[in-house]
């Protein structure tokens, strides 16, 4: 790493699972900062600010709403707040990197991603690495669960309490990496709107290398950069267990640091969610210390 490629860096914390099927994962920013993400990124070399933490309502308290789209209130409100931190961050020259809870908060921290590039005439491509496409609508969610949404939600389609006036992603400048476990209106939906997706079976056939190279190539065709949305729950369990829905027949430890340090190589990264982290289901935190090496590797430690 050149001293050209240090950053300051922004930790936002997003502590939320009411988007999610299971509880858990809201406790996962704390898992990760147990597990020393600060440090690790100080000892690339990384200037680490506390970006400001959000904590979303309790279950027990919060008004699950309609069934086809749980917790919607509290989920927007979460969004809504997610989105001004990852600004503000931006507005002070650092690099967003929030730290989940539930994919539902990439709705926030990517239109906030999109708000900034778009002020200098510029879209933002996506990279969003997850066992699922998260591609769900209102009227195809099998569960009502918000986190199988946010994708189709930046891409405008959804509710308009979490969608906005603009849409924050072009289908075009989208990528899904290790998707294996899809909904058939995610299917419909991924035909309909064109976006890439690399299926475990492709990336089994073809290698990481070349599929993530694709990516990069969709992601950062015409963009300001792109963003790198990771679920944890992209890795196959025997490696993650600690996360919210685990899908056998996922990604193996190297192959998610060939993503994330490809991802830097690139020099294109504008933006970094690390989500679906549960603590409750980990063993001794391993989930978290993996995942602290991935976001190191995608802000540029090497073995070399």
């Amino acid at each position: 790493m050149t001293d050209a490629s240090l950053r300051e860096i922004a930790l936002i914390s997003v502590s939320i699972d009411l988007g999610a099927g299971r509880r858990g994962v809201d406790m996962g920013p704390s898992a990760l900062r147990i597990a020393g993400i600060a440090e690790a990124l100080e000892a690339v070399g990384h200037r680490v600010h506390e970006g400001g933490t959000i904590a979303a309502g309790g279950l027990e308290t919060s008004d699950p709403g309609d069934a086809a789209l749980r917790f919607l209130d509290e989920v927007a409100r979460v969004t809504a707040r997610t989105r001004f931190l990852v600004s503000r961050a931006l507005g002070e020259d650092r690099f967003p990197v929030i730290l989940g809870g539930d994919h539902s908060l990439s709705i926030g921290s990517i239109a906030a991603v999109a708000d900034h590039f778009r002020e200098r005439r510029k879209p933002i491509g996506a990279i969003w690495v997850d066992a699922h496409t998260d591609l769900n609508l209102p009227e195809t969610t099998p569960s009502g669960n918000i986190h199988g949404m946010p994708l189709a939600v930046l891409m405008g389609r959804g509710d308009g309490r979490l969608t906005g006036p603009v849409p924050s992603l072009r289908p075009e400048h989208v990528c899904v990496l290790g998707a294996r476990e899809l909904d058939p209106g995610e299917k419909a939906l991924i035909s309909e709107m064109g976006v890439r997706v690399f299926t475990m079976s492709e990336i089994d056939a073809r290698g990481m290398a070349p599929c993530m190279d694709e990516a990069l190539e969709r992601a950062t065709d015409g963009t300001a950069g792109f963003h790198l949305s990771f679920d944890l729950d992209v890795l196959d369990p025997r490696f993650a267990p600690g996360v919210g829905t685990p899908v056998h027949g996922g990604l193996t430890n190297r192959e998610a640091h060939l993503v994330c340090e490809t991802a830097a190589r690139s020099g294109r990264l504008v933006g970094l969610d690390l989500v679906e982290l549960n603590p409750v289901l980990d063993h001794r935190n391993d989930t978290a210390v993996l995942a602290v090496g991935l976001v190191a590797s995608a802000l540029g430690k090497t073995i070399l």
